[in-house]
């Protein structure tokens, strides 16, 4: 059985020393690696039952390429549901990214996103998520260029991005 609680041997004072192998970027990597998966099978398969992704990433990210307008509001993070309609959702592995096409406000746009800009993953069907410390890598390789959009049906309704706030506790008022 392998043992990753690193204070299991320590006393209650004493602080772990700086490891000099990368533990924590080696478990974030391989972490990242569950969303490449879980991303490659839906894009293969569709997602199954009522499994739907929340992927939160850091659009200021230096791989990260959307849209200007969505760019100019969220200038920091974003959070992009993957459910009912989303399309061409492809997996770069080699280029540790991936890119997908929805519908803001009824105008198709297509978001490229390095692994490395990764903040959050989540599966609310089974209540499962993980948590990244973004790459912020500036020799990141350069993304292929967005395609050009195919004319294709319009979605049966558009997709609505959804905000967070309302998730989000409040203070009590008095």
């Amino acid at each position: 059985m392998v043992r990753r609680d690193r204070e299991a041997s320590m006393s209650d004072d004493a602080r772990p020393a700086d490891s000099l192998i990368p533990y924590d970027a080696w478990t974030d990597d391989a972490l990242r690696d569950v969303v490449a998966r879980a991303l490659e099978l839906a894009a293969r398969e569709g997602l199954p039952g009522e499994h739907h992704f929340y992927l939160t990433f850091r659009t200021d990210h230096p791989g990260a390429k959307l849209p200007g307008h969505l760019k100019a509001r969220y200038p920091q993070e974003m959070t992009i549901v993957l459910q009912h309609q989303f399309e061409a959702l492809t997996v770069d592995r080699a280029a540790r990214l991936f890119s997908v096409r929805l519908h803001f406000g009824g105008t198709p746009a297509t978001l490229v996103i390095p692994f490395g800009a990764l903040t959050g993953f989540a599966d609310p069907a089974v209540r499962y998520g993980l948590r990244f410390q973004p790459v912020m890598d500036t020799a990141a390789t350069e993304p292929e260029p967005e395609p050009a959009p195919a004319a294709e049906a319009a979605p049966e309704a558009p997709a609505q991005v959804v905000s967070l706030d309302a998730f989000r506790r409040r203070p009590a008022r008095d």
